[in-house]
């Protein structure tokens, strides 16, 4: 069988809740498809996240690799289709802040996904679960981690399907935070296990 690694994040900034993370939970070592999932919780730190993941990507030897994070506003699961070569934004869950940076000094500007991502916005849309593509993955650790993921790949020449997906707010969080969209944390959990299932298809 094959295997993907599943990455969400811990809870960051002023969220104790992180819907991504009970998503990694869920799924870890469950067969999805022609997948068994590898389920992982990164750190929301720069000099921390690429290194575990890197960790994580060499110890599983994946075949895929899909990668959560929290988007807090959005009101849609959001395949994203592009990492920018740039680190920048709040500060970090060890306090560091990245402004204006490079991620990697010697790397293109942008690498797109190599997930099937209209393919997952579709089947989600007919499943009756709200989304689309989204074009900025933003500058902070969710941007950093899908950056330094495909540029791994490209440099080592590894033909691995990997890319990024926001997901908004559980009503868990919500209900914390206050006056923002949100899924319920079975349908969050649903629409990753969907996508699994079509990730033969990228």
């Amino acid at each position: 069988m094959k295997k993907v690694l599943l990455t969400g994040f811990e809870p960051f900034l002023h969220y104790t809740i992180n819907p991504t993370a009970e998503v990694v939970k869920q799924l870890h070592g469950q067969s999805i498809g022609q997948f068994e999932v590898c389920g992982k919780v990164l750190p929301v730190q720069f000099s921390k996240t690429w290194e575990q993941c890197h960790v994580h990507i060499e110890e599983e030897k994946p075949n895929a690799v899909l990668m959560l994070g929290l988007a807090a506003g959005r009101y849609k699961i959001t395949p994203e289709r592009v990492a920018i070569n740039c680190a920048d934004g709040e500060k970090d869950n060890e306090g560091i802040v990245k402004q204006d940076e490079w991620i990697q000094s010697d790397g293109p500007d942008a690498y797109f996904s190599t997930l099937p991502i209209r393919t997952f916005v579709n089947v989600l849309q007919e499943k009756g679960l709200p989304a689309e593509i989204s074009n900025t993955a933003g500058t902070y650790l969710c941007n950093y981690i899908m950056y330094q993921t495909l540029h791994y790949f490209k440099k080592a020449d590894r033909d691995i399907p990997a890319g990024f997906i926001h997901l908004p707010a559980s009503h868990e969080l919500a209900l914390e935070i206050g006056n923002v969209p949100s899924f319920s944390q079975q349908d969050l959990t649903e629409a990753v296990s969907i996508m699994i299932q079509h990730l033969s298809e990228a």
